[in-house]
């Protein structure tokens, strides 16, 4: 008899666990749970690419920085624009298209 009730025990929680993974299955298939994933899927993007836009924003001023401070000098910023276009070659052959 203990054993039956020990058998019964474990298959209730044994059918608990398996209709909570069930219903969290399901409702992350229905049309509510769909748009919390892509909600938050567009929350991470905008983050992403905030920071990239940051990071874009912080070398262009470092760069203008740099050009303004030539300029100021007197001396010829063609170098400063070549080591740029050397640069830019050199991320474009790294690229499969």
């Amino acid at each position: 008899m203990l054993k039956r009730m020990i058998w019964v025990g474990i298959g209730i929680a044994v059918g608990v666990v398996v209709v909570r993974k069930l219903t969290k299955v399901a409702e992350s298939v229905t049309p509510g749970g769909v748009a919390e994933r892509v909600g938050d899927a567009g929350a991470e993007m905008k983050q992403s690419f905030k920071a990239f836009w940051a990071d874009v924003s912080e070398a262009k001023q470092a760069k203008e920085a740099e050009l303004f401070d030539a300029i100021e000098r007197g001396e010829d910023i063609s170098p400063l624009l070549a080591e740029d276009e050397d640069e830019d070659e050199q991320a474009l052959k790294g690229r499969p298209f």
